[in-house]
């Protein structure tokens, strides 16, 4: 077999020997596992274990003389290059685990580059410097568990959620010793918590907080179960009072306590409507089933009424709430400050982390759509575009598992004006986005490495304000 030192092929063969016998010898046909297997089995002996190179050229270099983007990975694997002792592996392998295969090489060259990349790891209250601005990171508020949410009040004061199911007063940049009385029962295993504090638009006249949570119930068979659920309350001697429930999904939508994909994101748009996010609780198809709350974006009145202009009120099959569907677990919500487009974040499965422009009765795909695998790097689907789904404006493969997202707004750090901030929690990085048109023009990893971020949220002071597992830090410019 013979590879011209000159060519960068996008995927490698295994000795010529081994495509001469029938699949079924060769046990491809009939091998299963992970897509990792299915590399070691085919491509390794070429390329190297790791994609370092071989008797084939290493695919670490990102160098592809017949494209290198996933459309054309997927077409060299399929195809081959016979001529060039590349065999087609389209019979082989199908379509599901070609795509999975284009992942996995994704992933293998992100985590290359990773780990020759010196990433920003800001120390306490020393400068660091990012692409448009030199900026610091303090502790502002420490001994927090898990803080998810963040909100600041005309007089202030600030509260912050914690995960666990608390509501915390933060008062002169210290933490009021007990937690807000008052609150609800929230189920806070596994992935489930407190999740959003918002407040009113006009909250200066009328001091409605919301809140999302996951809502302990039990089921008809006396089983606990939960569904993300809103409510509002006002704040008063330490309180949470005159609570009103705004949105509570139907008992039989409900699943096991704890579990995954709650969402839980709220945000008002200038209109004054509520909309607010709800993950598909593990089960994929829940997201197009327009009957089921899991997996939308919804929109209501700020009260829970049901706006007559939502996009499927007049369908009966359909929850008359839904804003737009076909969303995995959306835990970033943010309206842009100028264009006043709505924005999402959603985590992928293994890979395929998407930001979204969110629009009024479209789908965005989920589980038919994905630019990602199972996380047991098994091959999921080859579909990553369908029609009547819509793009996402970019993703992100491997994972970097998206949570709290805002546009800046503030003037402390003028070039970062109106640019979309992103909270990462298995990255543990701080991306920043510039949207223009709504298509994404600049990406960039603010800072890594301090700890899984919740959230990132704007500051009366115009400084951000970042969620780290147990405090709250400040970034504000470099003195």
């Amino acid at each position: 077999m013979t590879y011209s030192p000159r060519l960068r092929l996008p995927l490698a063969a295994t000795l010529l020997a081994l495509t001469a016998l029938p699949l079924a010898a060769q046990g491809i046909r009939e091998r299963t596992g992970t897509i990792a297997e299915r590399y070691t089995a085919l491509c390794a002996s070429c390329h190297g274990q790791n994609m370092e190179g071989g008797s084939a050229p290493s695919m670490l270099d990102d160098v592809w003389v017949y494209g290198g983007d996933d459309a054309s990975l997927a077409r060299s694997i399929r195809n081959g290059f016979p001529e060039k002792g590349m065999p087609a592996w389209g019979a082989a392998i199908d379509d599901k685990e070609i795509r999975a295969m284009v992942i996995y090489m994704r992933e293998k060259r992100a985590k290359h580059q990773r780990d020759k990349t010196d990433f920003t790891k800001p120390i306490e209250s020393i400068t660091a410097t990012s692409q448009l601005h030199p900026f610091r990171v303090d502790t502002w508020v420490a001994k927090l568990d898990q803080p998810y949410s963040l909100a600041f009040l005309p007089d202030g004061r600030s509260l912050a959620t914690e995960k666990r199911g608390d509501l915390r007063l933060i008062e002169q940049g210290q933490l009021v010793s007990k937690p807000v009385a008052g609150l609800p029962a929230v189920d806070n295993s596994g992935q489930a918590g407190l999740y959003d504090v918002v407040l009113h638009p006009n909250y200066a006249k009328n001091g409605w907080i919301y809140l999302a949570y996951a809502d302990l119930q039990t089921s008809a068979d006396g089983k606990s179960v939960s569904l993300t659920r809103v409510i509002r309350g006002k704040l008063k001697d330490g309180a949470l009072v005159d609570q009103e429930t705004v949105f509570k999904g139907p008992l039989e939508y409900h699943r096991p306590a704890g579990g995954v994909h709650f969402g839980g994101r709220i945000a008002f748009d200038r209109a004054g409507f509520l909309f607010f996010t709800i993950g598909e609780r593990g089960d994929g198809k829940n997201s197009q089933d327009l009957a089921r709350p899991t997996g939308k974006v919804h929109r209501i009145h700020d009260d829970g009424r049901i706006p007559a202009d939502n996009p499927f009120v007049k369908d009966a099959k359909a929850a008359p709430t839904v804003w737009s569907y076909g969303h995995r677990n959306p835990q970033g919500l943010a309206f842009h400050p100028v264009t006043g487009e709505l924005y999402d974040v959603e985590h992928g499965p293994r890979g395929g982390d998407e930001l979204n422009l969110v629009k009024k009765g479209l789908n965005y795909g989920w589980p038919v759509i994905t630019y990602g695998m199972n996380y047991n790097g098994t091959a999921m689907t080859d579909l990553t575009a369908k029609e009547g789904m819509e793009q996402p404006l970019t993703y992100w493969v491997p994972s970097i598992a998206p949570c709290g997202a805002n546009f800046y707004t503030g003037d402390l750090f003028p070039k970062w004006k109106n640019h979309l901030f992103i909270a990462t929690l298995a990255a543990e990085e701080l991306h920043r986005i510039e949207v223009v048109g709504g298509k994404v023009v600049a990406q960039e990893v603010v800072f890594k490495g301090l700890g899984r971020i919740r959230d990132v949220v704007n500051g009366p002071d115009g400084a951000l304000y970042v969620l780290l597992p147990n405090r709250i830090a400040r970034v504000a410019p470099a003195l």
